[in-house]
């Protein structure tokens, strides 16, 4: 079984990039749609849909919906008839979706399906039984999403009519992408990679769904471009069909010996087969179950990636070296599609832009992105940072909330390597009294080492920005437009200062006996200079022409790259975001000055 990636028509592919399958329906395009502003409707039967549609994954919110309502609405309904592909017995059939935001429940042919809370995060359900024979089936989705529901997480998106300043149009309903699969009676469910490159090894699991019998096979091939590094079967054992899980370890010495220089260095093994964005190495895996006979009962396509991220000291290491993170923040909006991105061509030209402006890596900022998203990280090289979007009220509501919807993400996420540091929170949004609530720092406390237990010890931002009580980064956000106060701030000898008595953004950055010794120091936000065509716009600081704004950047950056002190740094921004007008790109993504000049500057070339 040979599974190759397609796309639908509005040029996204496989959603599900980490767990693909060959035999899947894009049920992205036009869906009936109605807007019921008060919630008051709770069963398809009641919807009058009329003539108007949507285009399914973009919100209603957006011009490429069709639809292009910013108003405030509670609720709204989709519904769209559909024809199944044919199954062999005892084959079923699952409905998934993306992220639908907030509350979602799900219909077929009138039968309740499933419900999901939380809108950045995918679910599913198998839809099997409520199919009808010999006719189309008609999917119904009902999205509730109060527009000044403060305790949910909802990251940038605006409470008030229209977006202001740092705020952005809302993201309701349906948006990421809608599909259907036919998945065996016995199947793949999931596939963890965890690389180990102190020993050159990979350790994966595999959960298994089904009534699985003894003799049933695991067969696991991995390639790097045009390489075979494992081509493994693997028989199951009672606890691995007890437990419906199978874990293993692949052990990669012959390679290392292979290709050891004359010298003993391994610098041949770093770029060949470990991940990094100069290098980004994919080890692309076929992961299959197999009958007792050999032949295949479940096959998924997936890829896995030798890397390691830690902190040492001052500095962060990728693959035990060094290296500094020149990272963009990066809201993930688009002009025409808000939140969703337009296709994969344009997710693919966001990378090139951001690494072409001389940037490694993007702090994604207050949004949980597409999946789409991450595969062409990992494959184009990319360093990511990813943040939970922020609830703005602290209830037990909230944290109950956003503990759910974080733990969710991590899972769907943490195969992608080029996540290299995980934020729970930012800037105490949500947590606004941490000084004086220690209530408020035990949840600071509890978000950071439930993401270090989640990702196997990852670099984890307790608090991106500052009131730091647990962290591995010192992460701290300074908007100060005189460089030479940023570039006295943060030399050597004023650093104790810095950490007693200032305050970067008016916030103290230590709490509780959390210290800067021992941990890199990285200013995560920082630039923020406007150049704007439009009236209204907002900013930091600003530059009148890009002239200007390309001196006061390639200035800015001269300071921040002498700065020793620093193990990385954020910018902001990639682009500007709607009336936020501090992009090195205008939101269609022209740079607002040269590449060229862009990427010196970025890189402290000059």
């Amino acid at each position: 079984m040979d599974i190759q990636t397609k796309f639908d028509s509005l040029g996204h592919g496989y959603p599900r990039p980490q767990l693909e399958r060959s035999n899947w329906t894009s049920l992205n395009g036009q869906w009936q749609f109605s807007i019921d502003r008060e919630a008051r409707l709770s069963h398809p039967r009641q919807v009058a849909f009329g003539n108007t549609q949507i285009t399914v994954p973009f919100a209603p919110e957006t011009p490429s919906s069709g639809v292009n309502d910013t108003s405030f609405y509670k609720s709204v309904w989709y519904q769209r008839e559909i024809e199944v592909p044919t199954t062999e017995p005892g084959e079923r059939l699952f409905l998934h979706f993306g992220a639908v935001d907030w509350n979602a429940r799900v219909w077929v042919n009138g039968q309740f399906a499933v419900e999901h809370d939380g809108g950045y995060t995918p679910f599913s359900a198998e839809i099997t039984h409520l199919l009808q024979p010999g006719t189309k089936q008609t999917i119904a989705v009902r999205a509730e999403d109060n527009p000044h529901d403060l305790e949910k997480n909802r990251g940038k998106q605006d409470w008030e009519q229209a977006s202001h300043g740092i705020w952005y149009p809302r993201t309701t309903g349906i948006w990421q992408t809608v599909w259907i699969e036919v998945v065996p009676a016995v199947s793949l469910v999931g596939v963890d990679w965890t690389p180990q490159i102190a020993d050159f090894s990979l350790h994966f699991s595999v959960r298994l769904d089904g009534v699985i019998t003894v003799g049933t096979k695991l067969a696991v091939k991995l390639v790097c471009g045009d390489e075979v590094l494992a081509d493994n079967v693997y028989g199951l054992t009672a606890a691995d069909l007890q437990v419906g899980e199978v874990k293993r370890t692949i052990q990669f010495v012959d390679l290392l010996e292979r290709n050891q220089l004359p010298d003993g260095s391994s610098d041949r093994i770093r770029e060949r087969y470990f991940w990094h964005p100069n290098h980004p190495n994919l080890l692309d895996a076929t992961v299959s179950l197999l009958s007792g006979d050999g032949s295949v009962l479940d096959q998924v396509k997936s890829y896995a990636q030798l890397m390691s991220v830690q902190t040492s000291e001052d500095r962060v290491l990728v693959n035990n070296c060094r290296d500094q993170l020149r990272l963009v923040l990066d809201q993930g909006y688009w002009l025409d599609t808000g939140m969703t991105p337009p296709s994969d061509e344009a997710i693919q030209r966001d990378i090139r832009l951001v690494k072409e402006a001389g940037f490694n890596g993007v702090r994604k900022h207050n949004k949980l992105e597409d999946p789409r998203f991450l595969y062409w990280a990992d494959k184009m090289g990319l360093f990511v940072w990813e943040e939970l979007p922020s609830a703005y009220r602290f209830t037990e509501k909230s944290m109950e909330r956003s503990v759910r919807t974080w733990t969710e993400a991590i899972r769907r996420d943490r195969n992608h390597r080029c996540i290299v540091a995980w934020v729970p929170i930012n800037e105490s949004w949500g947590v606004l009294q941490l000084p004086t609530s220690a209530l408020q720092r035990d949840y600071q406390r509890s978000m950071y080492r439930l993401t270090k237990s989640l990702t196997s010890g990852a670099i984890v931002i307790g608090n991106d920005g500052w009131e730091m009580v647990e962290s591995d980064i010192v992460a701290i956000h300074d908007y100060d437009a005189d460089v030479e106060r940023i570039r006295h701030r943060y030399s050597p000898e004023n650093l104790d200062h810095l950490f007693r008595e200032e305050k970067p953004g008016g916030r103290t950055l230590l709490l509780d006996e959390m210290t800067y010794t021992g941990k890199p120091l990285m200013i995560t936000e920082f630039g923020g200079i406007k150049l704007s065509k439009e009236s209204g716009s907002w900013g930091y600081s600003e530059a009148k022409s890009p002239e200007e704004l390309a001196s006061l950047y390639a200035h800015l950056m001269a300071v921040i790259h002498a700065l020793q002190v620093l193990g990385g740094f954020c910018y902001t921004e990639f682009t500007d975001v709607y009336q936020e007008a501090n992009g090195l790109f205008w939101m269609d993504r022209t740079a607002k000055f040269t590449l060229d000049d862009m990427r010196k500057a970025t890189r402290g070339e000059r």
